[in-house]
């Protein structure tokens, strides 16, 4: 039987990537309301309250939450961190009472965390699943601590979890008011004819993978764990990249090629670099592998790029 799925933070990069590919191969629980997320003691109240709206809805059918949702970057405030972490904590526990051990033990919950910000301080790259998670930051931490409590969940209620360690994302939807997204930021700087400062040396090195493949991706392996034959607890860490190191300097090259003239870039310091790997190649060794065509980089620079065009054309980027 499918699994019915909702999609915690659809809105954004990874959530609406997740739910188009979703869409295309199975039953997908569109939430009735949004949840106030600027809001702390209310989002907790609209968590707890969909998650039994989740649950009621799906009946005896077997279910996946895939939480997507998260406001938070390397260069967050604790305060911050602590309440997206205290979020996905509330979602946990109401799935845990709203379920009970039949409901819970047909259900899965994905979890998106980030690899460079989890691989941060670790040795010997490339990475892969079997690499020691060694956080530098606080938002690495966070996450960490994220996939300790969905690890914790799944040994308490006999259900499944997959943590989605994933590469650096790009694509339309990407969030231009967050700090974050290096590749839209210098297309939109590009767009507006302005400057843009980068922290990190040119040799600094990012596994980017577009968001449209990271979607199906995460689809692909809710799929392949709904089938697996797992140890308990069900606990499933999977890398999500294109698996191809790209420098700073050659992504660079790239939009030089793509728009025919330079960016431009103006290199400086900062404090939360020293929260930055120099190099964070991926490599997953878990299956399910990657599809056989992911986008092409030039490409993915060329689709964002066109989708920021239209916001400009709008008066809206």
């Amino acid at each position: 039987m499918t699994a019915v799925t909702w999609v915690v933070g659809a809105g954004g990069l990874l959530g609406s990537g997740v739910a188009r590919a979703l869409d295309e191969r199975g039953p997908r629980w569109v939430q009735p309301r949004p949840v106030a997320w600027q809001d702390h003691a209310t989002a907790v109240d609209q968590l707890r309250a969909l998650a039994g709206e989740f649950l009621t809805a799906t009946g005896d059918r077997p279910w996946q939450v895939a939480w997507c949702a998260g406001e938070g970057v390397t260069g967050s405030t604790a305060e911050r961190l602590l309440h997206e972490q205290e979020l996905f904590a509330a979602l946990l526990d109401e799935l845990r009472r709203a379920g009970g051990p039949d409901g819970c033990r047909r259900g899965t919950v994905f979890v998106g965390s980030s690899a460079g910000a989890l691989y941060a301080g670790s040795p010997d790259p490339p990475f892969s699943e079997e690499s020691p998670v060694v956080p530098i930051s606080a938002y690495g931490h966070t996450k960490a601590g994220m996939e300790q409590l969905a690890g914790d969940w799944a040994a308490r209620t006999g259900g499944g979890v997959v943590l989605g360690r994933i590469a650096n994302l790009y694509g339309p939807a990407q969030n231009l008011r967050k700090p974050q997204g290096l590749i839209s930021q210098i297309i939109r700087a590009h767009l507006l004819r302005a400057p843009i400062s980068i922290f990190v040396p040119l040799d600094t090195t990012r596994d980017y993978i577009y968001a449209e493949d990271c979607g199906r991706i995460v689809a692909d392996v809710l799929e392949h764990f709904g089938r697996a034959v797992l140890d308990e607890p069900r606990v499933l860490t999977k890398i999500i990249a294109s698996q191809r190191g790209v420098t700073v300097g050659a992504m660079l090259g790239e939009m030089r090629r793509v728009f025919k003239r330079a960016p431009q870039i103006v290199l400086g310091s900062s404090a939360q670099a020293s929260l930055q790997a120099r190099d964070l190649r991926l490599r997953s060794c878990v299956e399910p592998t990657l599809p056989g065509r992911l986008t092409p980089l030039p490409v993915g620079i060329n689709l964002t790029a066109t989708h920021l065009r239209s916001l400009l054309a709008q008066g809206t980027l």
